[in-house]
């Protein structure tokens, strides 16, 4: 791959990631969740694995590291530029809490910097107002994984990030299989997810101790309706505490973490086909619809 001693004179999504690693004189460092991606075929198709009809004119980055995927974003955005002619209105944001990162990416393209295109914000992901984004594409810190997403899911914005494997493997899982959860019925309430690649642990720098997967997130209103969302997001983690027992008895047994006044009025509303079964086979509409009776009987207390 082609590059060059200083970042300027290489255009974008030519940087090679080993070389950017070495301009920005430190290493990843696995005990801060770090962990670059320098896989030059991986980082290449991680763009495009945003939808087609995608609106790609504020593309959000969270955790730019030395700037590899970056640096492919910021060709995605002039490429995609070019061709609609809207040049001026493109731009990429990273979120990057290192200081020492984001004053590298700052230097490394301060030519998009300079040009409107690029804006590196400091600091972390989970606190900082996150700017307007049409799509977020990013290799995510997997110890924060659940927290970063849950803040971009209800965005509704299509995300293409990089998860550890068993996390991915937890937001695509279907009622009735073993990964089914919390993650599943949360995570797919909000978008139709599907994991695009998996990715050997060969393809960082330093290796993680999993294997990775990029998963799409393309938005979208679930085929049920919730009157309040987070007393659903409440109910279904409540109830997946205890996966084990049946509806029934979750529902007895959760009513701390749910908020309800009153569960008994819910167990005696509801199916009794239904209460025999265990939370990790209901569907998500299942989980609405019991979610809805829960808040009309059990009064569920204001968070």
């Amino acid at each position: 791959m082609t590059d060059s001693s200083a970042g300027e004179g290489t255009a974008y999504g030519q940087r090679d990631p080993d070389a950017l690693a070495r301009r920005a004189g430190a290493r990843a460092d696995p005990d801060r969740d770090q962990h670059f991606l320098v896989d030059d075929r991986v980082l290449d198709r991680i763009p495009g694995y945003l939808p087609d009809d995608a609106d790609r004119s504020r593309l959000l980055e969270i955790g730019g590291g030395a700037g590899a995927l970056t640096d492919r974003l910021l060709a995605a955005a002039t490429g995609d530029a070019a061709a609609t002619g809207d040049s001026p209105s493109r731009r990429v944001t990273v979120i990057e809490r290192d200081g020492a990162f984001a004053e590298f990416l700052r230097e490394e393209f301060a030519a998009a910097v300079a040009d409107g295109l690029l804006d590196v914000i400091e600091g972390d992901a989970l606190d900082v107002d996150l700017p307007p984004f049409s799509a977020c594409v990013a290799n995510l810190p997997y110890g924060v994984s659940s927290e970063i997403a849950f803040r971009l899911l209800p965005e509704k914005k299509p995300l293409v990030v990089m998860f550890q494997a068993e996390f991915a493997d937890r937001m695509v899982a279907s009622a009735g299989e073993s990964a089914y959860g919390r993650l599943s019925v949360s995570a797919q309430h909000y978008a139709d997810v599907e994991i695009v690649e998996r990715v050997p642990k060969e393809a960082f720098d330093p290796q993680p101790a999993v294997e990775s997967a990029v998963v799409r997130c393309t938005p979208r209103d679930p085929d049920y309706v919730v009157g309040d969302e987070a007393f659903f997001l409440r109910f279904v983690k409540a109830l997946f505490t205890q996966r084990r027992k049946t509806v029934r008895n979750a529902v007895r047994n959760t009513a701390h973490i749910s908020g309800l006044d009153d569960p008994e009025a819910v167990v005696d509303a509801a199916d009794e086909e239904l209460l025999r079964s265990r939370p990790g086979t209901l569907e998500p509409a299942a989980f609405a619809a019991l979610a809805e009776l829960a808040r009309e009987r059990g009064s569920p207390a204001e968070a």
